[in-house]
């Protein structure tokens, strides 16, 4: 039960780290002139990802889980998930963020990871990262419960990141 806490809380200050990134990054884009889209859908993408966080940890502890090979694979996961990440941050450097946020002369991102997968932080880190959650923890109410709701507020998010850029990409194809 300890190993899964401790792995919990490494990676869950991993998430405050990238939490600081994204709130400098969000200071800078308001001073550009950047314009918030889905303000709600972020502040709800937000609250169910701590609270899909902590109801798996309650679960594990409720349960008594102990680490296991299921739970090994929930953290290679979650490291792969994390490793996306990063790559995605270091991709988007100064206009990644966890809201969705479009600068006055927006330029879209042409680099691999983005032709390849379109959008990689949700793809590449935050499903594959929820899933490796459940695993370490063995969380399957939270799996049940928790995910589709996520999945239906991510859903709604790309949705409006996809029409806050349409405009974007119309101009990139002329």
């Amino acid at each position: 039960m300890l190993t899964i806490n401790l792995i919990f809380i490494g990676f869950f200050l991993i998430r405050l780290y990238t939490l600081k990134i994204s709130i400098h990054n969000e200071k800078n884009l308001i001073q550009k002139g950047a314009i918030q889209y889905g303000q709600n859908t972020s502040k709800l993408l937000s609250i169910t990802h701590v609270l899909f966080y902590f109801s798996a940890l309650f679960e594990a502890n409720y349960n008594a889980q102990t680490f296991d090979t299921i739970s090994l694979v929930g953290v290679v996961m979650m490291l792969l998930a994390y490793l996306a990440l990063f790559w995605v941050i270091r991709t988007l450097n100064e206009i990644w963020t966890v809201k969705l946020y479009i600068l006055p002369n927006h330029q879209i991102n042409t680099s691999s990871l983005f032709k390849f997968v379109r959008h990689p932080n949700y793809f590449l880190n935050i499903i594959p990262e929820l899933l490796g959650l459940v695993l370490l923890c063995h969380s399957w109410s939270t799996l049940a419960i928790l995910f589709p709701i996520y999945l239906l507020i991510l859903a709604t998010r790309i949705y409006q990141e996809e029409k806050a850029m349409k405009p974007i990409f119309s101009a990139l194809k002329k």
